[in-house]
């Protein structure tokens, strides 16, 4: 039997790094001048992999978010897979946003994956979707190369790991 390669598409958010994020968040917007005196915070749910961003107002909110993302950045969290949902506007004018994290490639973007690479023709390449996974199988190692360097060109919307090389 032919010996083959293969390699995972991923991709997930280390929800101990996003929980140090969130907490760098919190101590800055205590701080700054801008939110004294108001009633910002910004929850973490860790077991769903929500954030809850509520403001006083508009401005107050998207200030938060960037400073979310500040954070979250310096920490290596790749802020691609955060799924912002719309602000809702509450009674005084206060501001509510809910924030998903994205653990794992949905079904729609892995079927997109899987049909761009058999459209780009690399040879004996096999996609296989495994859950929230998806596996590439071939029996060259430089042709999982190019697969990898032709993935990084391009946009899913999420930040995509590559592992279990072999």
């Amino acid at each position: 039997m032919a010996k083959t390669s293969s390699f995972d598409i991923s991709t997930s958010v280390d929800l101990q790094e996003v929980d140090n994020a969130v907490n760098q968040a919190r101590k800055e917007i205590a701080t700054r001048y801008d939110f004294k005196g108001t009633n910002c915070t910004i929850e973490f749910d860790r077991a769903n992999g929500l954030l809850k961003l509520d403001a006083d107002d508009e401005y107050k909110r998207s200030a938060m978010l960037q400073i979310l993302r500040e954070k979250m950045t310096r920490r290596g969290v790749p802020v691609r897979n955060l799924d912002e949902k719309d602000p809702e506007v509450g009674t005084m004018g206060r501001v509510r946003q809910v924030v998903n994290l994205k653990q794992g490639i949905d079904q729609d973007t892995a079927k997109k994956i899987s049909k761009e690479i058999k459209e780009q023709g690399f040879k004996k390449v096999q996609t296989q979707i495994q859950g929230e996974e998806v596996r590439v199988i071939a029996p060259a190692r430089d042709t999982l190369q190019e697969v990898i360097a032709f993935l990084k060109g391009q946009d899913y919307g999420v930040e995509l790991t590559f592992g279990n090389y072999r």
